[in-house]
């Protein structure tokens, strides 16, 4: 599996035991029969022998696992598509291609393709199969140009069978980068695409990973078994069903009753309960290191946000140690900055912005702000009231939201908060139809590079949130050079040039660097975390 050697390399995140912690052709199957398939593997333990299948639960559903479009949950992508190279700490590992090279001009990127290797059809995994992925991708290139990469690729070609090269017009750095995240540059069999095309859908979810979709009822779960013609290590667990169910508690209640195995992801599993289960027998906690910096984007083009000012105020005005200790039991760092230290690039010593509200005070007063009669601040016969947007779908985002809330009214400022389910959220995000709004920098390996180019189009609200910035033109134009500059001290000071900018220009509170979460039946063992937050390293694990 894409990822698989880089495990061994993770056995030093941090593990804490002491916390305890598509096919449709089943539409007429009922939940109440995967019950069944969890009670017999639990007859099956009790007999001595290791469970056959893990239950794993989601928030959602699978959704549409297409590799080359984004609407679906990238954990089941990754259980099902591999890409021609694996991410791991300490740097690139061949997958689907076995060796590569890269020409003295950084311009062409020659792929030994793996020998042996089929999708879970039949279908031959070769170099004509990895292009016919590209071409389907490149048919809808303006879906993917938040990846630079689509903007200065050349040509794709296949020489022969084992053979693949990419020319670009530029040299790229984070080429294998992108090459090897999880989408969209994952191949699906040709047979699964609708003649020759996956833009517009695909007929079957095919892929060359260690498991294949066997069941699926929308939005009450989806079966996964083991891939038995995989190339690779073959997974332990060979029976993966996952459960959707939406409500934080209800999961914990599931759990507790042995319903399922696993809960996994940053945003599945509060602080809480993290901490109701350190003394439990039954059941483990696994946390990750930092994977990614929890944030508030500020809208610039806004009447009020728009003065700078204003924006540094509210930097001063947020207790980041309040949130980290409050409501997340001190396991998510407070963040200074937008990127931390550890992420690469971003060591440019920045000055953080301190919590003060005497600071934050005096910057509102000195901006014209005042205190009006209801003890809300006026300038110019216009009240300073701002609306906070959240994700209603995440476990945390609606307390913080409240508490700021509160914070913020004791200098003046009326905050309303709005909660939305995801997807309208985030296309109110996109569409730049807030004042704030809780977002997060996409963590390893798409840090900081991809994060920063996609600040240039409308991917998330970072586009919208900035246009308001005199400066906008000349950071855009910053992130462009240094995506294809080959100098690393030029590298360097571009990076400190748009860090720098963004972080005095105040457009992002950061607030915490998100860890990821793991609460497991304590007989479930391998249970890790690689180098993107978004997959489950179900290969890992197994039953004792």
């Amino acid at each position: 599996m894409k990822k698989r050697l880089l495990y061994t390399c993770m056995a030093g995140m941090m593990s804490i035991t002491l916390l305890a912690g598509c096919s449709n052709a089943g539409e007429e199957q009922k939940t109440t029969e995967v019950t069944s398939h969890s009670q017999a593997n639990q007859e099956n333990d009790t007999e001595g022998k290791a469970k056959a299948e893990l239950v794993f639960v989601n928030y959602r559903d699978i959704r549409d696992l297409n590799p080359h479009l984004y609407a679906g949950e990238m954990y089941a992508q990754e259980m099902l598509y591999e890409t021609l190279v694996t991410i791991t700490e300490d740097g690139y590992e061949p997958c689907l291609a076995e060796s590569w090279k890269i020409s003295e001009d950084g311009k062409v990127y020659t792929f030994k393709i793996r020998k042996g290797v089929t999708f879970s059809d039949g279908e031959v995994c070769d170099a004509n199969a990895v292009k016919a992925n590209f071409d389907a991708i490149i048919e809808n290139k303006e879906r993917h140009t938040w990846l630079e990469m689509m903007n200065l690729m050349e040509s794709v070609s296949a020489p022969d069978d084992e053979t693949f090269v990419i020319k670009m017009k530029k040299p790229y750095y984070p080429m294998l980068t992108e090459l090897g995240v999880t989408r969209p540059f994952a191949m699906i069999s040709p047979k699964s695409m609708k003649n020759g095309s996956t833009k517009d859908g695909v007929e079957s979810y095919v892929g060359t990973g260690p498991y294949v979709l066997t069941e699926s009822v929308t939005d009450e779960y989806a079966v996964f078994e083991a891939n038995e013609t995989y190339w690779g290590d073959k997974p332990s667990v060979k029976k993966i069903t996952v459960k959707v169910i939406p409500d934080n508690q209800t999961r914990i209640l599931a759990m507790e009753k042995g319903e399922i195995d696993l809960i996994f992801g940053k945003n599945m599993i509060d602080a809480e309960a993290v901490t109701k289960y350190k003394d439990s027998d039954k059941f483990s906690v696994s946390l990750s290191d930092p994977t990614s910096t929890r944030q508030i984007v500020l809208n610039t083009t806004n009447e009020i946000l728009k003065e700078k000012t204003v924006r540094q105020a509210l930097q001063h005005a947020t207790n980041r140690q309040a949130i980290s200790d409050g409501v997340f039991y001190g396991m998510e760092a407070p963040a200074e900055t937008l990127f931390s230290e550890s992420t690469p690039y971003c060591n440019i010593g920045l000055t953080p912005y301190e919590f003060s509200l005497d600071t934050a005070v005096d910057m509102l007063e000195q901006a014209g702000w005042t205190l009006g009669d209801s003890d809300i601040r006026e300038k110019d016969g216009k009240v300073m009231e701002l609306s906070l947007l959240y994700n209603s779908d995440s476990v945390t985002e609606k307390t913080i939201a409240e508490y700021l809330q509160s914070e913020f009214l004791k200098i003046g400022i009326r905050l309303e908060i709005k909660g939305e389910e995801e997807q309208s959220y985030r296309d109110n995000m996109k569409a730049g139809n807030f004042d704030m709004v809780f977002n997060i920098c996409w963590g390893t390996p798409y840090d900081p590079q991809s994060s920063l180019s996609a600040m240039r189009q409308r991917v998330y609200g970072d586009y919208a949130a900035q246009l308001g910035l005199l400066d906008k033109a000349e950071i855009d134009e910053a992130i462009t050079e240094v995506l294809v500059s080959t100098d690393e001290i030029r590298r360097k000071e571009l990076y400190q040039f748009v860090l720098t900018r963004l972080h005095e220009d105040a457009v992002y509170i950061p607030l915490t660097y998100e860890c990821n979460k793991a609460i497991y039946t304590s007989n479930l063992k391998g249970v890790t975390f690689t180098q993107t937050q978004y997959e489950v390293p179900f290969l890992q694990m197994y039953f004792e």
